[in-house]
């Protein structure tokens, strides 16, 4: 297809009707130029096609397909082949059914508990973020099947999602919200970004030409097309003058008019228009090249898939006395009613009408030491009392309990947020219940957030098993009895109550303003910076085995910020059983002008030991590693100085540290005014030599006390007072023989 060319014979109307869906899944077509359509379709964690004139939501029944584990469970992987993985099973799905790009991976930063969506984004800090989502992207796209990584941008609630007004810092979108995208774009390669309903410091994500155009396009180098999420759009001109190129879903044609009105109006340029043709019609073009819809897709051999990956995303939080693994000899009360219909995935966009679903009772069959009780039901938060104390009598009865709770499909959806952190009343109820009767209780969590957890020191072990897919029942059975070493770690941390998270005082926002009143200060940034006690740390997570962490090493002690920092570290299994490790990488700064996390993930690796094998891991850390963003150059910058390299098991847990001096690049020169402070001009030596003369004379003129004189004002306190004295004061000060005018020439002399 010769873009230019079809492109030149199009007129302005055929060009306008290119800009607007089809209907909820198809591009337009233009039949008379030889241009089809193509079909997009949701699927972050499991393609969810719906048939012809299907809805968004999902009221009607999309394709029988496989569900993998979501992005709250995947993220606890640490694992990138593991997503990679999932994005080539993606990919395969796709090309089977012919749709051309996958929507998704969701990007967006768990900023708060309370997120309905968090099931479907991957982690609080950007780091974890960018690199699995990159991995999930270049798995789908292997297959030549695009992406649409969402949503763009600062889209962290549900709550009046679309009219929320985000209001975030040029630092810490910087920081935190924007690196997800930025990999995507620039590591991934992503065929296509979709915006996000709710504004960004004014303006909504589908016209805003900061974010589609600047950002996007001119400074990360994206050659894909944008993609309004459904309904997005605002004011559809504005939006292709922003760079918004494709709106979802079909508007009946009314805005493919405006922008047609607006043009021969001179409100658009048409060169406008043409770009964003050009730039969907490159995209098409990349699918049809490779469109392979005799592509075999082998469900069951993706299920089993499925149930291998599910147990390595499963995080052991608690294992106390080792009660856990299990032994297939031991009597179990398996107690819950999500042990028989297991939640395995979030509601809303992303849902997958599964094509078999695996509970750990259907993975338990046949294992005569295995008593069931169902101990509560989801239609209600009331504790059923029979229902618990036919629980309590299958616990009293048996060596071991397990009980599999989580959240109801009703607590968390796209759609709204959480109004708490809590589980189930009647869920509560029954741990509490059963761990009276029964010393060795395990609880295992199919929950898409953080919940509180009451009850954890009257449990012996808890599973958080996030939400695993459809083979999540057959995973859980498999770590529960040690067949899998679990691995996971927690992408996101748990604290002890919702109130101490750190967006609790501004989430939801008032009326349609979201201020993020947190700034760069999300999840373990503020924990760790506070000294916080939290009920899990980020990045936390157990195993049946145990590993050494030696010999840390850097490969140098001093470095430039042009340089690469070659880290290594030796890591051991200590202990007798195979298992997987995940060795965390942090960076802190040492001395800082600016607010600064004590500690920030910026490298993470997963390997496989076997019982007292020893490996090095390496890690290369680059600028990026020690800047912070720096609002005054809109631009990364290193300061100059120390900068601690820890490996730990968790943001809590650093097992060994170093220490790396790093010469940046001197600051931007500042422009020295009679409103500089002493305190920042006497930085300089040559400032000192030409102010200590002057500074004497203003003290005289202050007439403070020697330290061996009593009085009002002490020595202390007059040089402190001095130090954030402007160059001005000398002028009052002086006594008169200092000018306004001398002292305006000797601010532009000092540095």
């Amino acid at each position: 297809m010769e873009i230019q060319e079809i492109l030149s014979q199009m007129t302005l109307e055929e060009k306008a009707s290119l800009l607007s869906g089809l209907d909820f899944w198809h591009t337009k077509p233009v039949e008379r130029l030889g241009v089809g359509s193509v079909m997009v379709s949701d699927g972050p964690h499991g393609l969810r096609k719906q048939a012809e004139g299907g809805d968004h939501l999902g009221v009607q029944e999309s394709i029988r397909a496989v569900c993998f584990p979501a992005a709250c469970a995947s993220a606890a992987s640490f694992d990138r082949d593991l997503l990679r993985q999932i994005g080539d099973c993606l990919g395969v799905a796709c090309q089977h059914e012919r749709v051309a790009v996958n929507l998704g991976p969701a990007v967006n930063i768990k900023r708060s508990p309370l997120c309905g969506r968090n099931f479907e984004y991957f982690s609080e800090d950007p780091c974890l973020t960018a690199e699995l989502s990159t991995s999930l992207i270049r798995g789908i796209q292997g297959r030549n099947i695009g992406v649409s990584v969402k949503h763009f941008a600062a889209n962290s609630q549900e709550h009046r999602r679309m009219s929320s007004d985000a209001r975030v810092d040029e630092r810490t979108l910087r920081e935190i919200y924007l690196p997800a995208f930025e990999s995507a774009v620039k590591n991934g390669g992503a065929w296509t970004v979709m915006c996000s309903y709710n504004r960004v410091n004014g303006e909504f994500a589908s016209q805003n030409r900061e974010l589609l155009t600047r950002l996007l396009r001119e400074e990360w180098g994206f050659d894909g097309y944008v993609m309004s999420d459904w309904g997005a759009v605002s004011d559809r001109v504005k939006a292709v003058h922003a760079g918004l190129d494709l709106e979802m879903p079909a508007s009946g044609g009314s805005n493919d008019r405006r922008v047609v009105e607006a043009v021969r109006a001179g409100l658009l340029n048409e060169k406008d228009v043409d770009l964003a043709v050009e730039r969907i019609l490159t995209v098409h073009r990349r699918y049809w090249d490779h469109a392979r819809p005799d592509t075999p897709w082998d469900m069951e051999a993706q299920h089993a898939l499925a149930r291998a990956l599910a147990a390595d995303c499963m995080v052991l939080l608690k294992n106390e006395d080792g009660v856990l693994p299990l032994d297939e000899a031991d009597t179990v009360a398996v107690i819950g009613k999500f042990a028989r219909s297991p939640r395995y995935q979030g509601g809303g966009s992303s849902h997958v009408n599964s094509f078999r679903v695996e509970s750990l009772m259907d993975a338990l069959s046949g294992l005569s030491t295995v008593r069931y009780a169902q101990g509560y039901d989801v239609e209600s938060e009331t504790p059923d009392e029979a229902l618990i104390a036919e629980a309590v009598e299958a616990a009293r009865a048996c060596s071991r309990a397990v009980i599999v709770a989580g959240l109801p499909d009703a607590f968390e959806s796209e759609g709204y947020d959480r109004s708490h952190m809590r589980m189930p009343r009647c869920q509560n109820e029954l741990i509490e219940r059963v761990a009276a009767v029964n010393p060795n209780v395990i609880v295992v969590l199919y929950n898409g957030s953080p919940v509180e957890m009451p009850w954890l020191g009257r449990v012996k072990a808890v599973i958080e098993a996030y939400l695993g897919g459809q083979a999540v029942g057959g995973a859980t059975r498999d770590v529960l009895y040690g067949r899998v070493n679990p691995s996971g770690r927690l992408p996101e941390s748990f604290p002890h109550r919702l109130e101490d998270n750190p967006s609790y005082l501004s989430y939801g926002g008032e009326g349609d303003v979201a201020v993020y009143n947190e700034g760069i200060f999300v999840g373990y940034r503020y924990y760790d910076k506070k000294k916080m006690d939290v009920c899990f740390p980020f990045g936390h997570g157990l195993s049946y085995t145990t590993f050494a962490y030696d010999n840390l090493r850097l490969s140098s002690p001093d470095i430039r910020e042009s340089d690469t920092l070659t880290v290594s570290v030796d890591v051991t299994n200590t202990g007798r059983v195979a298992g997987k490790e995940v060795v965390q990488l942090y960076v802190g700064d040492v001395e800082s002008s600016v607010f600064r996390p004590v500690r920030e993930l910026k490298g993470f690796e997963k390997i496989l030991l076997q019982p007292g094998e020893r490996r090095t891991v390496s890690f290369e850390l680059g600028k990026r590693a020690f800047a912070f963003w720096d609002v005054q150059l809109h631009d990364w910058r290193v300061e100059s100085g120390a900068f601690r390299i820890e490996i730990g098991r968790s943001s809590r847990d650093i097992a060994l540290s170093a220490e790396v001096h790093v010469e940046g690049a001197p600051p931007a020169p500042c422009r020295r005014t009679v409103n500089s402070i002493f305190m920042d001009l006497m930085r300089s030596e040559e400032n000192r030599a030409i102010l200590q003369p002057m500074l004497k004379q203003m003290a005289s003129g202050l007439g403070g006390a020697s330290d061996s004189e009593e009085g009002a004002i002490s020595s202390q306190m007059m040089e402190a007072m001095l130090q954030y004295m402007p160059l001005r004061g000398l002028v009052s000060f002086s006594g008169g023989q200092i000018s306004y005018e001398q002292l305006e020439a000797l601010a532009r002399q000092l540095k």
